[in-house]
């Protein structure tokens, strides 16, 4: 049970690494998309959309930190390698599910919320952003105690 919930707690703190530094690549690829706000804002309107966005974010983290502790109990590979390799598997394989969010977002063109399927920025910051969250869910996780 420890395993699950220091996994679980480093996807959490690997969310929160992607989401406090979303403003810095949001200037330096200077694209207004905000992962926090499209959950947030799918959710509710108002001032409330931030923390709700985050707290959102941060358990997605912690369903993915429980993932990945299932997965290395049966993937020989390191645990950075096979954090970082789920992180851009998904990114890659969800990511056009973007058609969803620029066709049907209820704030869709509103600030954090531009289009992203077409935009090859909106790709770029995402895959940042995953291989962001994967070395540090690597990194926070620590080597499996069962192994």
């Amino acid at each position: 049970m420890a395993g699950r919930l220091r996994a679980a707690a480093a996807g959490a703190a690997a969310a929160a690494i992607w989401a406090l530094q979303e403003p810095l690549d949001q200037r330096v690829l200077r694209y207004d998309y905000s992962d926090v706000a499209v959950l947030g804002k799918g959710v509710t309107r108002g001032p409330a959309w931030r923390p709700v966005g985050l707290a959102l974010h941060l358990a997605n983290g912690a369903l993915f930190g429980l993932a990945f502790h299932e997965a290395r109990q049966r993937v020989p590979v390191s645990e950075r390698k096979l954090a970082l390799g789920m992180a851009l598997v998904e990114h890659v394989g969800l990511y056009p599910l973007c058609y969803v969010v620029d066709r049907f977002h209820p704030a869709r063109g509103e600030a954090g919320v531009p289009p992203l399927l077409t935009s090859p920025r909106a790709f770029a910051q995402a895959t940042w952003r995953h291989a962001l969250f994967g070395l540090a869910l690597g990194q926070l996780a620590g080597r499996d105690p069962a192994k």
